[in-house]
């Protein structure tokens, strides 16, 4: 089964992507992973991502195409994949149509996850960081026992730059001005699932798999 997964930044993505790898065994293709790698090992596609992401703005299509093209291609994917984090535009949606049509295969689903901006703002900005140790607190949903002091080791709490508001507003922006189109390229195909991501995770699980004909409750 190969399948796509949309959604704003902080929809909880990631979460329900883990789910649908474990219950159909396809590989997880995710652009947002294989750029921190690249970033990670100094690559030149790492520094060329990195200038963008860093001011919230998306990877171009040159950049990004090529990745997903030799990752489609690998072995892993015979069964079928998930994608996540690509497609983001409509060259990107015939880009991959074009793919699908040289390996004679298609996407069997579209699943967005909708949850309002307001509520995306707060669950992104509100995400602190011990300089110590790296544990990762939420003022909202996992909040440390002494403000700005790490429960783990003592340490500082700090807010990454990607988490700061005026950054998170425009990727934001950025992500739903060129993404919104591919809504209603996908729900023209007749494969594209809404799904409510403001609700409790295994209820938004709950929602993934009755769209792919599953009982996940």
């Amino acid at each position: 089964m190969n399948l796509l997964i949309m959604g704003l930044p902080g929809a909880g993505k990631g979460t329900q992507a883990a789910k649908i790898v474990e219950e159909f065994g396809v590989a997880h293709i995710s652009t947002g992973d294989m750029f921190r790698a690249a970033i990670s090992n100094g690559t030149e596609l790492g520094k060329e991502a990195k200038s963008y992401m860093d001011k919230g703005q998306l990877v171009p299509d040159i950049v990004t195409v090529g990745i997903i093209r030799d990752r489609i291609s690998m072995s892993d994917c015979r069964e079928g994949f998930l994608l996540d984090g690509f497609p983001r535009t409509l060259p990107q949606a015939e880009a991959l149509d074009n793919l699908m049509e040289e390996m004679s295969s298609n996407l069997d689903a579209v699943l967005n996850i909708s949850v309002p901006l307001d509520r995306l703002i707060d669950r992104l900005t509100g995400r602190r960081m011990c300089r110590n140790c790296g544990t990762i607190y939420h003022l909202l949903y996992n909040a440390p026992e002494v403000e700005n002091v790490c429960d783990a080791c003592g340490g500082e709490l700090y807010q990454r730059d990607d988490d700061k508001e005026e950054t998170v507003k425009s990727r934001l922006e950025v992500y739903e001005a060129q993404t919104a189109p591919l809504i209603e390229y996908y729900e023209q195909k007749g494969i594209l699932h809404t799904i409510n991501g403001d609700l409790p995770i295994n209820e938004v699980t709950t929602q993934l798999g009755e769209a792919l004909g599953q009982n996940w409750s």
